[in-house]
């Protein structure tokens, strides 16, 4: 779902799970943005790993400045953005750290699939349990999260 493309500066006020987050713009006067990171696919809450993922985004992130790019917006009204720290891409971090799955399309390779390699390879977080489902499939398996 297309949406306007726009850069902002903000603290992160809410973590919703590991790949949701909200974002009060810098000046205060604005509400917080929900923003769902760009890239990756994390654990839904009620699945395996999706109580590490929610808390690893938390402790990264909470009450922290970051930089958000936005790009569109999602099904769910949610702004899609790539969001920062100290320069850092918060996406990669995740994948990386084995807190989420680079997120593919149509059987192309994910933004972060280098990072989701080193981390497989690792062993690092959900990459440590040969079970763990991707959340597309874990929700076509059994729904969403009530």
């Amino acid at each position: 779902m297309a949406g306007a493309a726009s850069t902002f500066a903000g603290e992160v006020v809410h973590v919703t799970d590991g790949d949701t987050l909200w974002v009060r713009p810098d000046g205060g006067r604005d509400r917080p943005v929900k923003l769902r990171l760009q890239g990756i696919d994390a654990p839904e809450r009620c699945q395996a790993w999706g109580a590490e993922a929610t808390a690893a985004l938390g402790a990264r992130l909470l009450h922290r400045h970051v930089q958000v790019r936005t790009r569109a917006r999602d099904v769910y009204g949610r702004s899609v953005a790539s969001v920062s720290l100290e320069g850092q891409d918060v996406g990669a971090w995740m994948v990386s750290q084995g807190h989420a799955w680079s997120e593919s399309y149509r059987r192309r390779r994910g933004p972060y699939s280098a990072e989701e390699q080193q981390a497989r390879a690792a062993r690092r977080g959900l990459f440590a349990d040969g079970a763990a489902l991707p959340p597309r499939r874990f929700r076509r398996e059994h729904g969403a999260c009530r």
